[in-house]
């Protein structure tokens, strides 16, 4: 019985995912991918390192799932949209991967406001540029590393990179063409974008495009010797990771709003005519002629995970000692806090905000007879709130019925019902707990004539766990926090700026 294999490379693991075509998870196999950090804003990875993980991650997923590699009919990546890899003629690295955390071109970003570029790439891209675009990145470059400028042949994104790497082919996809440089209406490359940023030099450099579920090429001998995969097995283009984490929760239809509460805040919601406005990308969906409206910010689950790593390492560890885990060891503390009121206001902006680049993490209201459950409470809270100012923009234009939710903390109960309260909105998680990887791996079967569509695809096989309705007893609290929460950021606005650690930017 053939099966399919969808990789999901993060922003911190590279992950394989082997399914059957009924949707059903075989084998899962997770590798930390390292970041680098070498200066304040920059965030990095090394592109053969990277490969490697991967690889190993395939290999690893391959041996567990208990078939002959030969049944594994097809495969495709998606990954972290956004950022930047770029190839030299020789198909080598030019410099090493650049995150869609990275904020180095913030300065760019605010000059681009009063200069105009930013209204007018809205009204040619659908999309207003920030930090981590490729747009604000290449601009960046063209800037401060001459050299890699003039170097660069190609310009591609993560997932771009490991489907050179498993088929050697260079190109990318309908969607993750679509993040800078396309003329919305069109859905296709525009000379015009390009010169928007004063990058018309790189034309050549961009990339061939396909439709995701396209066959690109089949794995290669030297990529088949290290993932132990088939050399030949077929390779789909592949699919940004939003995109693909809305086709597996069953969210890219119009009419549902799908929510990833991942490293990113998420929320996006499928159009069959584009609707452009600053508040959102406007961006090319699965197929075309559809648009996947999708507003943003790098504001969610990080944080929790940050909170995490940098207060909780002694729980961490412990929690490893006994084979728990310590989200398992918080959970207590978060329920217990969500029995008692508290007035903790948290602004989730560690890595990124829809206030543009100079806003900060906030933590108001925190008062001696607080815990660290009172903490989390806000902490999480705050995730929320930030998707809800997201959200709202996009229903200000669209309907939606229900939400499709994945990602991070919504798969404590706790939190997906916090989502339904806070949006008042009925909520549904699935069975799967790698949407991303699913979306990718239907791709890859509708590339080999398994589903008729992507679309259709997701329709089959994604089957919903858990439907949470709102508790309109919480509506008023929410509501009123929520306000708190949002006037806070208005009056946080002007003080940012002198907030900047400029003498730690300057090291």
């Amino acid at each position: 019985m053939p099966s399919l294999i969808g990789i999901d490379i993060g922003l911190t693991y590279a992950k394989t995912v082997v399914f059957d075509v009924g949707g059903t998870q075989l084998a899962v196999a997770r590798m930390k991918v390292p970041q680098s950090q070498p200066r304040p804003r920059w965030v990095e990875r090394d592109m053969g390192e990277l490969w490697q993980l991967a690889a190993a991650s395939i290999h690893a997923a391959v041996s567990a799932c208990g078939r002959d590699p030969a049944d594994i009919a097809a495969l495709a990546v998606t990954a972290h949209g956004d950022g930047l890899y770029l190839l030299d003629q020789e198909n080598r690295p030019v410099r090493p991967g650049i995150l869609s955390l990275d904020s180095r071109a913030g300065d760019i970003i605010e000059r681009w406001g009063p200069e105009g570029v930013a209204a007018e790439a809205l009204r040619v891209t659908g999309q207003e540029p920030h930090a981590s675009a490729p747009s604000a990145l290449l601009a960046w470059i063209k800037r401060h590393e001459p050299a890699s400028y003039r170097r660069t042949a190609s310009i591609l994104a993560c997932k771009d990179w490991l489907r050179f790497c498993l088929t050697g082919t260079v190109g990318t996809d309908h969607t993750e063409a679509s993040t800078s440089f396309t003329d919305y209406r069109s859905q296709a490359f525009s000379a015009k974008a390009l010169a928007i940023f004063g990058l018309d030099e790189l034309s050549e450099s961009l990339p061939q495009v396909s439709l995701s579920h396209e066959v690109i090429g089949g794995v290669t001998r030297e990529a088949a010797a290290q993932t132990g995969l088939i050399a030949g097995t077929p390779v789909a283009a592949g699919l940004h990771d939003v995109t693909a984490s809305a086709l597996g929760v069953g969210g890219h239809e119009p009419g549902l709003l799908a929510i990833i509460a991942g490293t990113y805040s998420i929320n996006e919601i499928i159009s069959t005519e584009p609707a452009v406005d600053a508040r959102w990308y406007c961006r090319s969906g699965v197929l075309p002629g559809t648009w996947n409206n999708m507003a943003i910010s790098p504001a969610s689950s990080a944080n929790y995970e940050w909170f995490l790593e940098t207060l909780c390492r002694a729980d961490q560890e412990k929690a490893d000692r006994e084979g728990t885990s310590i989200h398992h060891v918080l959970a207590a503390e978060i329920d217990a806090a969500f029995t008692r009121p508290s007035a903790i206001t948290f602004h989730p902006f560690l890595f990124g905000s829809p206030y543009g680049s100079a806003a900060s993490a906030s933590l108001f209201g925190l008062r001696g007879w607080h815990d660290r459950g009172d903490i989390l409470k806000g902490l999480l809270e705050g995730v929320v709130f930030n998707h809800r100012a997201h959200i709202d923009a996009l229903r200000s234009k669209f309907g939606a019925s229900e939400a499709r939710i994945a990602g991070g903390v919504s798969r404590n109960p706790a939190i997906a019902q916090l989502f339904a309260d806070a949006l008042d909105l009925p909520m549904l998680t699935t069975l799967s707990d790698e949407a991303g990887a699913l979306g990718a791996a239907l791709c890859a079967g509708t590339g080999i004539g398994l589903y008729d569509n992507p679309i259709s695809a997701a329709r089959r096989v994604v089957r919903t766990h858990k439907r949470y309705l709102p508790d309109g007893s919480r509506k008023a609290d929410l509501e009123r926090k929520y306000d708190l929460y949002c006037r806070l950021a208005g009056a946080m606005r002007p003080l940012w700026p002198a907030m900047e650690p400029t003498a730690e930017l300057r090291s």
